[in-house]
């Protein structure tokens, strides 16, 4: 269970381990890697520290991460063991097969319970803001890239007295920071997003935001792994939850039907793609055996002819 301690060397949460994949659930206060020399506390560090015969020599932090988490995010963390399985890893990423489900608190009440927030995302080019990202239209935005995110309430309550909203988020593309711009873009920003609240929201130990579910549909065994919910009373006593609208494990549930669902008729389509070629194939060989008997009877008719001659 995440705590509100600081992370150490030792406090490495493993939630999978084979021979070609580990997944750990990273502390919400570390980077992934790092090369300043003064930053020690990594996710690296603390996997050379618990696993140093799996290190790889040949890379440069000595461990493939299969994708990137914010330094203030926490949650599930795929690190790829071998150059084969990163490939594995890396083919389902780019095909946008990969299922990713985020928790979140967020400012205020969001009445919509369930949204599709449809910004697009730039950098920011404004002086002080370079290391920030924007939506489309605001001043200094520099090439926005089309982006949506799944958002769904379940539950309402108080954080330090102040109302907040538990969300889901399930981001459907990969942008930089795409998480935490959409729910600024819709009135209600992470809390303790100490960034995009421009230094305002820092009495939080941390920023709200975890990734707790992460699915690979690799072959032969997919990876599904997820990470336990760290925003509890019991973790943190000032969140109070007031009115729960749906429960975790349902929607969790829910989401990973849908999901399967869609890729079910993704295969369907992509089969009868394959099944309609291969009788254009057919088609195509047929009419040229059909050609060649044809041409092969004029050619003994001509044959004849001229042997009649």
């Amino acid at each position: 269970m995440m705590t509100t301690e600081p992370a150490s060397l030792e406090s490495l949460r493993v939630l999978y381990q084979s021979d070609d994949y580990i997944v750990v659930d990273k502390h919400w206060d570390i980077r992934i890697d790092s090369k300043m020399w003064y930053e020690k506390q990594t996710v690296q560090a603390q996997l050379r520290h618990r696993f140093p015969q799996l290190a790889d020599p040949s890379t440069y932090y000595g461990f493939r991460f299969c994708h990137q988490l914010d330094f203030s995010t926490s949650g599930a963390l795929c690190v790829a063991l071998n150059k084969a399985a990163a490939g594995r890893a890396y083919r389902c990423f780019k095909d946008r097969t990969v299922t990713k489900a985020y928790l979140a608190l967020v400012r205020g009440s969001v009445e919509e319970e369930t949204q599709t927030l449809d910004f697009s995302i730039g950098k920011n080019s404004s002086e002080g803001k370079t290391h920030m990202m924007c939506v489309e239209g605001t001043e200094g935005c520099e090439n926005p890239k089309p982006c949506q995110t799944e958002l769904t309430v379940l539950e309402y309550g108080l954080y330090d007295g102040d109302p907040v909203t538990k969300v889901l988020l399930q981001p459907l593309t990969g942008r930089t920071h795409q998480l935490r711009v959409h729910c600024c873009a819709i009135g209600h920003p992470i809390v303790g997003d100490f960034t995009y609240s421009l230094g305002a929201d820092d009495a939080p130990y941390r920023m709200m935001l975890h990734a707790h579910l992460l699915h690979l549909p690799l072959e032969p065994q997919p990876l599904l792994v997820s990470a336990a919910d760290p925003f509890l009373p019991a973790v943190d006593a000032k969140w109070l939850p007031q009115r729960s609208l749906r429960t975790l494990t349902d929607t969790v549930e829910a989401l990973l039907e849908h999901r399967a669902e869609e890729d079910r008729k993704i295969k369907e389509e992509k089969r009868e793609r394959e099944r309609r070629e291969e009788e254009r194939r057919k088609g195509r060989r047929k009419q040229r055996t059909e050609e060649s008997e044809e041409q092969r009877t004029r050619c003994q008719e001509w044959l004849s002819e001229w042997a009649g001659d």
